[in-house]
C-alpha cells in the first residue's frame, strides 16, 4: 500500500513552498508561496475530511528550510524471547518506543535516548535491521514524508517508568500482542523484528 495521490501531490507543494520560502528573496515570490502552503493545507484538510485546515497551515508554518523527509527511529528489544512495547497515550495503543530523530544526534544515540526517555530501559543498540519508507508499509495517511529506522539494541538495565507520552512498558511473546498504535508500527514490522532476533545475520532491510 502506498500513499493515496491525493496525499502524494500535497505533499510535493508543501515541499516546494517550503523550500521557495526558504531561498527566494522576491517579495511578491513570497507571497505566492505563502498562497500556494495555504492551498495545499486546505487540499491535505479537505482529503483527511478533516474540515478545518488551520490546524495543519499552523504544521506547515513551522517548517523551515529546504524540505526532506523525517526520520522516525524505533527500537526491538527483548527480553526471553519477548518484545518490549510501550503504550502511546495518545490513542492508547502500543508501539515500540521511539520517536523523532533530532537535527546534530547520530541516529543510534537517538533510539537509544527515546527507549531510555520512553520505557526506563538502558539499551545498547546492535544492528540496523531496517530502514523502511512509511509510505509502502502500510501505516495510515502522515502529513509529511516519513523514512522509520529499526534498530535491535540489547537491554543493559533500568526498570519501567512512564514518560509524558507514554506508560506501561512491558514485554510481549509474538503471539499475544497487543493492539498496535499503527501510525508507529505495524504487525508486519514486529514480526519482522522477531526474524532480525531469531536470524541475527539478516542483513538490513530497506525501502
Amino acid at each position: 500500500m502506498s500513499a493515496p495521490p491525493w496525499l502524494t501531490w500535497a505533499r510535493r507543494l508543501q515541499a516546494i513552498s517550503q523550500s521557495g520560502l526558504t531561498y527566494c528573496k522576491d517579495k511578491f515570490d513570497i507571497q505566492r508561496y505563502e498562497e500556494l502552503r495555504s492551498i495545499t493545507a486546505e487540499m491535505m484538510a479537505a482529503g483527511a475530511s478533516l474540515g478545518d485546515p488551520a490546524p495543519i497551515h499552523d504544521l506547515f508554518a513551522h517548517q523551515a528550510g529546504y524540505a526532506t523527509p523525517k526520520v522516525d527511529v524505533r527500537v526491538a528489544a527483548f527480553r526471553e524471547n519477548r518484545i518490549l512495547l510501550v503504550r502511546e497515550l495518545e490513542d492508547g495503543c502500543w508501539t515500540l518506543p521511539g520517536g523523532w530523530a533530532d537535527a546534530g544526534e547520530p541516529p543510534s544515540i537517538a533510539a537509544a535516548r527515546e527507549v531510555r526517555e520512553e520505557s526506563g530501559y538502558e539499551v545498547h543498540i546492535t544492528k540496523l535491521a531496517a530502514l523502511f519508507d512509511r509510505d509502502v508499509q502500510g501505516h495510515p495517511p502522515h502529513a509529511f514524508h516519513v523514512y522509520k529506522l529499526f534498530f535491535l539494541a540489547e537491554l543493559r538495565g533500568g526498570t519501567p517508568k512512564d514518560s509524558n507520552e507514554t506508560t506501561g512498558a512491558q514485554f510481549f511473546p509474538e503471539n499475544r500482542l497487543p493492539s498496535l498504535s499503527l501510525s508507529r508500527v505495524t504487525p508486519r514490522q514486529i514480526a519482522h523484528m522477531f526474524e532480525h532476533l531469531r536470524a541475527p545475520a539478516l542483513p538490513t532491510s530497506f525501502d
